[in-house]
């Protein structure tokens, strides 16, 4: 089906959630004023539209094989792909001094969205690229920044994170990979790495990979990873490229989606060890890779808002086609979009994709507060919220991602089950999301167990009392619908304030009750959160309709609102009592095989 990029939904958002106009009078934005946000993001909804979209299903029927060592992508991709990076997208926040943009993260997100909705195979590739730029810029040396981010950042060469091992998944204490020194700066490289996203292709003349290693004489655990730098192609000091280096992709994974995509099993040292070269101080790895892991965290969350897109457009086409029952007072087969049942799930993924990209957008501004805002106590508090925020957008937004994309092969019935209609595809896609960069339950304990302490409470309560103001102000409204949704995100916004009060109380006194309560209460905080960001949009509709816009979908935008706040915002007191009594059973469980 045809992939419509919803950039009036996305920039609404941007505005009314994000702040994004307030961000560009407050001089936080200049370089978005006069239309430029809205002229990226249309051309870049033409690209994902009308390039990537196409190539979508036709990727995931033909996957990236391993032939002879070498890996073949899918029909297409790689002109795609070299257009795309011709267009000068690989570097749209970027830093101007290597050859970037500068825009913002909240447009890079944006066209994140855009990318993966119209393919996500296609854009984990840049993804990940854009997190081993970030990591470069913060930790790489002078030397290292000119040889490789201007390639990186053109697009011209792409990059991976290598983290794990077969024996490590999310236990990084486990990892074995070497690195011995040579002598003259360099390093050794040797061992196994897996999961790794465009570990090879063919796509680029050269892959810079980031890889985790251990020096000989390093500590145990965590304390003892380094970071390095290592080319598929030794690259010479005038830029060049030299011979190719003790590293190759030895398999590519089997996996239920993403099939254009591939993940490779990645050898180095078969002769000896690759080169590498440090990012960072020894033994300080994990704090450079997590600068590209959180920063990659938001942009997996957008995944799961695009995934979710692209099954809600695909699910609302087909019901306005599928013809099956009688609605009420119809002579013949009704559209299925007449039904209550079939606009209920309708509406369910609809307001479940404005809450996650709200949230994501949100995020995305408060980690550019967080670098450009002037004042310090400003950037602090930015820090903190961006922090507080990125595994509620990570998780929720991933989960959302599966949620809407089951929904969506639900409403296709039967034909949701064949492979012939694609709604499949976004269902076997989604299903990675919840599980790479940090699966979500290591999000819900990060959230609780770091990020929920900030400031002493601080940064939470500041977030909350933003998500109160929202409800105050649409019960203040003369209009019943607006007094509801008032009401009902109220009360979750009050569950929120309890449950955070209590697991402030409990966490180190009772660790495990709060490690048992961890997941709810994430689910209660995105409930509370997207609800109240929903509330502000509606919110403003009400205003541009008063003003005369006449535009269909702020209407859509006050009953989005409504239905959240009157289906989904309920939820949260049984998310409170999850949190609260629900972890007595938990740590129970299991106890004999312990």
């Amino acid at each position: 089906m045809t992939y419509r990029a919803p950039v009036e939904d996305i920039l609404f958002a941007m505005r009314h959630v994000a702040g994004m106009d307030m961000a560009i009078e407050n001089g936080l934005y200049p370089d978005l004023a006069d239309g430029v946000a809205e002229a990226v993001l249309e051309e870049a909804g033409k690209f994902a539209a009308e390039r990537l979209a196409p190539l979508n299903r036709a990727g995931d029927l033909e996957g990236a094989r391993l032939v002879g060592g070498k890996v073949v992508m899918p029909k297409g991709v790689t002109e795609a792909y070299r257009d795309w990076a011709d267009g000068g997208w690989a570097g749209v926040a970027s830093p101007e001094e290597h050859g970037g943009q500068g825009l913002p993260i909240l447009i890079n997100i944006a066209c994140t969205e855009l990318w993966n909705s119209a393919n996500m195979a296609f854009a984990l590739n840049p993804l990940l690229t854009m997190g081993a730029i970030e990591a470069l810029v913060a930790h790489g040396s002078a030397e290292l920044q000119r040889l490789y981010l201007g390639k990186m950042i053109s697009g011209e060469w792409t990059g991976t994170m290598n983290l794990t091992e077969p024996q490590a998944g999310s236990d990084l204490n486990l990892l074995t990979s070497r690195a011995d020194p040579v002598g003259d700066g360099s390093y050794r490289i040797t061992g196994q790495k897996i999961f790794i996203t465009y570990g090879d292709h063919e796509m680029t003349e050269n892959i810079v990979h980031l890889v985790l290693a251990r020096l000989p004489d390093a500590p145990p655990g965590t304390r003892g990873i380094s970071l390095f730098l290592v080319p598929k192609f030794l690259v010479n000091k005038d830029g060049t490229l030299g011979a190719h280096n003790d590293l190759r992709c030895h398999a590519l994974e089997h996996k239920i989606g993403i099939h254009g995509s591939p993940t490779a099993t990645m050898i180095y040292g078969d002769n000896g060890g690759a080169i590498g070269y440090l990012i960072g101080e020894e033994n300080k790895g994990l704090a450079c890779m997590f600068t590209m892991m959180n920063n990659a965290r938001l942009a997996v969350g957008t995944q799961g808002v695009a995934i979710a897109e692209r099954a809600y457009q695909q699910a609302l086409a087909y019901a306005g086609e599928r013809r099956q029952g009688r609605a009420s007072g119809a002579a013949t087969a009704s559209p299925i979009l007449h039904h209550p049942d079939i606009k209920r799930m309708l509406l369910e993924m609809r307001v479940k994709i404005g809450a996650a990209r709200s949230l994501c957008l949100l995020t995305a501004t408060a980690l550019d507060k967080a670098h450009r805002a002037a004042d310090a106590a400003e950037r602090k508090a930015a820090h903190e919220e961006a922090s507080l925020l990125t595994p509620v957008a990570k998780a929720f937004s991933t989960d959302i991602g599966n949620e809407v994309a089951s929904l969506g092969v639900q409403i296709h019935g039967g034909m949701g089950f064949v492979e012939e209609t694609g709604a499949g595809q976004h269902f076997r896609d989604a299903r990675i999301l919840p599980i790479y960069e940090g699966t979500n339950g290591i999000q819900a304990i990060d959230l609780v167990m770091r990020k929920l302490p900030l400031s002493e409470g601080g940064a939470v309560r500041a977030l909350i009392a933003r998500y109160a103001k929202a409800a105050e102000q649409a019960r203040a409204v003369n209009d019943p619908g607006f007094q509801r949704i008032g009401e009902r995100l109220g009360e979750a916004v009050a569950a929120l304030s309890r449950t955070s009060e209590f697991l402030l109380g409990v966490m180190k006194a009772a660790p495990d009750t709060a490690l048992a309560g961890a997941t709810p209460y994430l689910r209660l905080f995105a409930t509370a959160a997207g609800g109240a960001h929903l509330a502000e949009m509606a919110l403003a509709a009400r205003d541009a309709l008063s003003a005369g816009d006449s535009d269909p979908r702020h209407q859509e935008r006050i009953r989005d609102a409504r239905f959240f706040a009157e289906n989904l915002a309920p939820l949260a007191s049984g998310l409170e009592f999850s949190v609260v009594d629900g972890g007595e059973a938990i740590n129970a469980a299991f106890a004999a095989q312990a």
